[in-house]
């Protein structure tokens, strides 16, 4: 997996306006924290961040570089992106959470999972159903999959995925119930739309049925009349 570098510097004002006056040059504040570390405050470049993760999903591992490379507190930090906020507007990145992880102890993170293929199933008129759109991994830091890959193809109807069936990378273990659905391929459904029904020219009512009985007694009345 390639690791991403993202550039930053240690910051020393905090609160709301700190940060409001960060982000209007163009600077996105931070904080880089961890199980064997303080809490650092940091900043980096928007333009830069929104770059380097534009192309990512799920968990990635991300080296900190510092600026001038003289803060050995934040100087080659191997990190993961913990959480974005973001503008509800404009989608700008408003903060962001790095936290360090130790490239000798194992973690769990969620990683994207790509479907493949069409289904036997999709191709007998049946409903493609993923259920779930990603899952969590145990693994080392080093080892986290960009997605995992599964290919639906020999899918029927009413068949299914569940995350014991799925092929993971050495060294990566599924975290949840092994028994629970991923994918499923759901039967054909019908539905009639209020007012469509029998078309002008088709039979009606069976003979003996009560609406059959009504029309013809109405008939009857009507031609003795």
């Amino acid at each position: 997996m390639e690791t991403v570098e993202i550039v930053i510097s240690r910051r020393s004002d905090t609160g709301k306006g700190a940060a409001r006056r960060l982000r209007s040059r163009g600077l996105v504040p931070g904080v880089l924290y961890g199980p064997k570390r303080a809490v650092a405050h940091v900043v980096t470049g928007a333009e830069d961040l929104e770059r380097q993760l534009a192309p990512l999903e799920g968990s990635h591992l991300i080296r900190l570089k510092h600026a001038d490379g003289t803060d050995a507190e934040l100087h080659e930090r191997m990190v993961l992106l913990r959480e974005t906020q973001r503008h509800p507007v404009t989608g700008r990145i408003l903060h962001a959470d790095f936290y360090e992880v130790d490239l000798t102890e194992r973690l769990i993170v969620s990683v994207p999972l790509h479907f493949t293929g069409k289904a036997v199933g999709v191709v007998a008129g049946g409903i493609m159903q993923p259920v779930l759109r990603e899952i969590e991994v145990e693994c080392l830091p080093t080892e986290i999959p960009e997605f995992v890959e599964i290919d639906v193809t020999g899918l029927g109807i009413h068949d299914a995925v569940h995350v014991a069936d799925l092929t993971l990378p050495e060294g990566v273990i599924a975290v949840g119930e092994p028994t629970q659905t991923v994918v499923t391929v759901l039967p054909p459904t019908v539905e009639v739309r209020p007012g469509e029904g029998a078309e002008a020219g088709e039979a009606g009512p069976a003979e003996g049925t009560p609406a059959a009985d009504a029309g013809a007694k109405k008939g009857q009345e009507k031609g003795e009349g």
